[in-house]
């Protein structure tokens, strides 16, 4: 932690308050160091708190680093069914094991692994999820995908388990889906249904690849959001992999970004004030302490306070903890239940994309390094959707998941155009972005600009492979292990 936040914030040092004399006996200076420690225990957060939290997360360019997260289902070869978690205890366990990995408990059950910066964790259908280290390169990153992949798949493979990289289960009802022993996900399963449809589609039968950026003062933050969000239709469109649902076709090229459009408006979604003059840190924490909350970590448990006001709780107003109040580990874990299109912490994290095999995981940070972390590929960005309206930018949010690369829409200067074009643009902003950074990767924009030449997503892919070779049968999924 630095001690200046990126607004010239100092981090406050609090010492109690109470300064000793010399004359004073020294069992009372002990009385008065010891109601010190209990203010401090008890300290009252204020929004300037939680801004300066986030404002913490500033850091000069060179140490930016990229961060990248990824999500698959595994499925057992022998019926074709998801992973429960005795199947996954034992993967984890052998992680631990045979790759030196350490175990992440919640009780007596394994429910991940760390190694060196990165985790695997358990999503709550038991989806295995890589959050990789903070890393330097590309190259980095994608070297720390394929070990990832490696020992998850020989792993997987003693036990007849397969890995698909798709962004949405294509086979498995949602009673079939396993239930992992996290309580928060207890807590969450039962709210969901209150806020919308399909809530559980999205904790149990849905897969991403995202990536986690840096920035270096609060007008960076915003710039970086700014472009980031209106281009993220352009990364559904190019990432999109999710056409199957129980077998059939759902008419959606991504059908994990169309959930999340009916999953909880409180949380979720498209945030177009972002947009709006005097967005920044406040204006965000604002929005985070309006979203209501999940649950209150304490001694080793999950307290569930779903619907409750975090404001409240930084009053010692929770009903479910009355006289309690919220410490910054509270507010930290609050901000992890908000999932908007980008997601704002002490970073940027890019949540748009569909879950996918090992190099559009290496496509993903490409793209947005490429196109967040050179200032001339930033200031070309910024130029190209300048002209965009709210109309503009909400028809491309509310439609590319359905149409894709295909969606008409416009590019720059406001002109018509399609999603592909538009995307053959922005790939030429990011290779020359990453040129720039001197790294040797702009090789990893390869797939993407397969993608987008062709005009056809792995959506379409799957899509035409499951009408005129498949016969509607989606068992080559498994056989093949699409998508990883």
């Amino acid at each position: 932690e630095r001690g200046v936040g990126c607004r010239g914030m100092r981090t406050r040092r609090r010492t109690g308050g109470v300064r000793c004399g010399g004359g004073v006996p020294q069992r009372r200076r002990g009385l008065v160091q010891r109601r010190a420690q209990l203010k401090d225990e008890v300290h009252v957060l204020k929004r300037d708190d939680l801004v300066e939290y986030i404002s913490q997360g500033c850091r000069p360019k060179e140490e930016w680093r990229i961060g990248t997260e990824h999500e698959k289902f595994a499925f057992r070869l022998s019926d074709r069914k998801r992973a429960d978690y005795s199947d996954i205890r034992q993967m984890l366990n052998k992680l631990c094991k045979e790759f030196s990995w350490d175990p992440i408990m919640e009780g007596e059950n394994i429910i991940g692994a760390t190694l060196e910066g990165q985790s695997v964790t358990l999503e709550p259908g038991g989806q295995l999820e890589l959050s990789g280290a903070p890393l330097r390169t590309l190259q980095e990153t994608c070297a720390e995908t394929q070990s990832h992949l490696h020992q998850m798949k020989s792993i997987a493979a003693e036990q007849g388990i397969a890995f698909l990289g798709l962004g949405f289960d294509p086979s498995s009802t949602f009673p079939e889906c396993p239930m992992m022993p996290k309580n928060r996900y207890n807590i969450m399963k039962a709210y969901m249904p209150t806020r919308g449809n399909l809530g559980h589609d999205m904790m149990f039968r849905s897969c991403t690849i995202q990536v986690n950026l840096d920035f270096e003062s609060e007008e960076d933050m915003v710039r970086k959001a700014r472009a980031s969000l209106a281009l993220q239709p352009v990364a559904t469109a190019l990432f999109a992999n999710s056409p199957l649902k129980e077998g059939k076709l759902t008419g959606y090229q991504s059908y994990r970004r169309r959930v999340w459009d009916d999953v909880d408006p409180d949380r979720c979604g498209y945030l177009p004030w972002i947009f709006e003059e005097g967005f920044g840190f406040e204006r965000y924490v604002d929005y985070a302490l309006s979203v209501p909350m999940y649950f209150v970590y304490r001694n080793g448990r999950y307290i569930d306070v779903s619907g409750q006001s975090f404001g409240d709780f930084m009053k010692g107003n929770l009903s479910a903890l009355p006289g309690e109040v919220a410490t910054m580990k509270d507010w930290e874990d609050h901000l992890t239940t908000i999932f908007p299109e980008i997601r704002l912490k002490r970073f940027l994290e890019m949540r748009g994309a569909d879950g996918g095999p090992w190099d559009m995981i290496c496509a993903l940070p490409a793209f947005w390094v490429g196109l967040l972390y050179d200032e001339q590929a930033l200031g070309e960005a910024e130029e190209l959707v300048s002209s965009w309206t709210a109309k503009d930018r909400l028809l491309m949010q509310q439609n590319v998941a359905k149409e894709g690369l295909k969606l008409k829409c416009v590019g720059g200067g406001g002109a018509p155009t399609t999603m592909q074009e538009l995307a053959k643009e922005v790939l030429r902003i990011s290779a020359g972005g990453l040129e720039r950074r001197g790294y040797n990767e702009v090789d990893f924009l390869d797939k993407l600009n397969c993608i987008a030449g062709r005009g056809q997503s792995q959506a379409e892919d799957l899509m035409s492979k499951y009408t005129n070779l498949w016969n509607g049968n989606i068992d080559p999924i498994f056989v093949t292990q699409y998508g990883l």
